[in-house]
């Protein structure tokens, strides 16, 4: 069998030209190719899922972008903290008599000047992030998936020896890119010796000196976002706070990184909003070819478990047993702690969420929290992949920003501590609160909070308005006596008679019990609708 003559791989965006070369030979109109696929979906779906290839393509994180090489296919998993609008761009042109394609990619890789034949195409941008509260556990679980190249990277793209590891030398991007290589900036970038730094962790979170670098929120500066250019996807498919997997040609422009204003007008008139124009050494690029969205269970290495009722039974009782010696010997409240981590919002009947079950744990003090609320945090880090704990205090409450609000001056959307993924756990510790006067911040911030508990909704901040955010977060709530702002679903009283420990557990046993949770609260079932209803127990 005669093999591709594109690697898919090393040179996606040659593949990506050779079929639209194909579509437009066979009569294909190039005006109205736009939004549309000639092919090119199936032919990278092909090679990642049918061929095997996926397995091929590194993982983008701080560690693999000092490697991974421009122009070539990665994967980035995160979350979508923030929806930039659509882009223009040049989609095709006309080079002599040939059509050229720039699909996928963040020039013309040829002179286009505004006489030139072409078409200008439509792409989404989407500003990704890690998942927030990500578990190290989870990346540890993908250390097999993120650098499977490093080690048979072939003869001819194989990096010599770098002085520094944490920058990229233009002759080194040059060098291994296949698509870039003949371009004019490059040429003179390797000519008066300049280089160009590679985006990585490094540059990630040390203050550059680019004028654009305070559209990278704070929040974020500890960690590695990506600019993700949607292309041929329905708006419905993609959605804020989601978690996907992307996967696409990784992009690289030294003009935006050395500061060079460049001189093709037309190519900056398609992009005026600034915040498009995130350093690239500080937020990579990633035109997307296929993306998928991410259920806990995709986060879990392969599983060997049977979904039998004796394998399910003897699962859950040493998870419960696991709990209960976490919970100091409380059985019951190891029952119902584990029942809140089953919960998620199966359905919405108005304003009620169907499923969620907050926990509030209360008879904890200053004193047993340092023991039993340090068990219950390292529990629950160990069991859920994205997890977050906040000490409620006044002063917290009137200085914290819970809610996202958007920046109208930057155009972007300033993420809060309740921009959650779905199925994230939240820990509430009012342990150390004492009377105080909150301002209107604090106010706001405990409305927020018991809107959350309330209804799984949060409130985004636009500042002339005010919008109902959908989110399915798990909220268990410490305190002494019951909780004023955050009424839970269900109020127990913590019993301790001995203090247990939530380390020193068998790394096999942990996989079974994640798999045992994420399994069990994607189990198809019904409920009956006047069945529907929540109710507020108090033990």
């Amino acid at each position: 069998m005669v093999g591709l003559p594109y690697d898919c791989l090393a040179n996606p965006l040659g593949a990506v030209r050779l079929t639209f070369e194909k579509a437009v030979a066979s009569g294909s109109d190039p005006a109205a190719l736009d939004g549309k696929d000639w092919g090119v979906g199936d032919l990278f779906r092909q090679f990642l899922f049918d061929n095997g290839g996926l397995s091929q393509v590194p993982l983008l994180n701080p560690s693999t972008i000092k490697w991974v090489q421009p122009n070539t296919l990665v994967r980035f998993r995160g979350m979508i903290q923030d929806m930039l609008g659509n882009e223009f761009y040049i989609g095709a042109y006309k080079d002599g008599d040939k059509w050229i394609t720039n699909k996928f990619s963040d020039a013309p890789q040829c002179p286009v000047n505004a006489s030139s034949d072409m078409r200008i195409w439509e792409r989404r941008l989407l500003y990704c992030i890690p998942v927030p509260g990500q578990n190290s556990w989870v990346e540890s679980s993908l250390d097999a998936m993120r650098n499977p190249l490093a080690n048979s990277i072939s003869p001819q793209r194989e990096k010599r020896p770098r002085e520094d590891d944490t920058a990229m030398t233009d002759v080194d991007a040059v060098e291994s890119s296949h698509a870039g290589e003949d371009s004019p900036s490059f040429k003179k970038m390797r000519e008066d010796g300049m280089t160009v730094e590679s985006p990585n962790l490094q540059k990630i979170t040390t203050e550059g000196n680019t004028p654009n670098s305070s559209l990278v929120p704070v929040v974020e500066r500890n960690s590695f976002p990506c600019l993700l250019k949607i292309y041929d996807s329905l708006e419905s498919d993609l959605k804020l706070n989601d978690v996907f997997e992307f996967i696409g040609v990784l992009t690289f422009d030294p003009d935006i990184t050395v500061g060079g204003a460049g001189n093709d007008e037309l190519i900056d008139d398609l992009c005026e909003d600034v915040s498009v124009h995130l350093p690239p050494a500080k937020v990579p690029r990633l035109h997307c070819v296929v993306h998928k969205k991410l259920e806990v269970s995709d986060l879990l290495p392969s599983s060997q478990f049977e979904l039998t009722s004796p394998v399910i039974k003897e699962v859950r009782e040493a998870l419960l047993g696991h709990l209960t010696a976490v919970l100091g010997n409380d059985r019951l409240a190891a029952e119902y702690m584990l029942l809140h981590l089953l919960s998620r919002v199966h359905a919405r009947v108005d304003s009620i969420a169907v499923g969620k079950l907050s926990l509030n744990l209360t008879c904890l003090n200053k004193e047993s929290i340092s023991v039993f609320g340090n068990n219950i945090k390292l529990a629950v880090e160990n069991l859920v992949p994205f997890t977050d704990y906040a000490p409620l205090t006044v002063d917290y409450l009137n200085t914290v920003s819970l809610a996202p609000k958007k920046d109208y001056n930057t155009n972007r959307l300033v993420s809060g501590l309740l921009q959650l993924a779905e199925g994230s756990h939240l820990t509430i510790d009012e342990t150390s609160l004492q009377s105080g006067t909150l301002n209107s911040m604090g106010v706001e911030n405990a409305l927020v909070l018991k809107n959350m508990i309330e209804s799984q909704q949060v409130q985004y901040d636009f500042t002339y308005y005010k919008m109902e955010m959908a989110a399915d977060v798990q909220l268990l709530i410490l305190s002494e006596g019951k909780s004023n702002i955050m009424p839970a679903d269900l109020v127990l009283p913590l019993r301790p008679s001995s203090v247990g420990s939530a380390t020193g557990v068998d790394g096999e046993i942990l996989k079974a019990w994640r798999w045992y949770l994420a399994t069990m609260k994607t189990l198809p079932h019904s409920i009956e609708p006047h069945l529907q209803k929540v109710g507020i127990f108090q033990v």
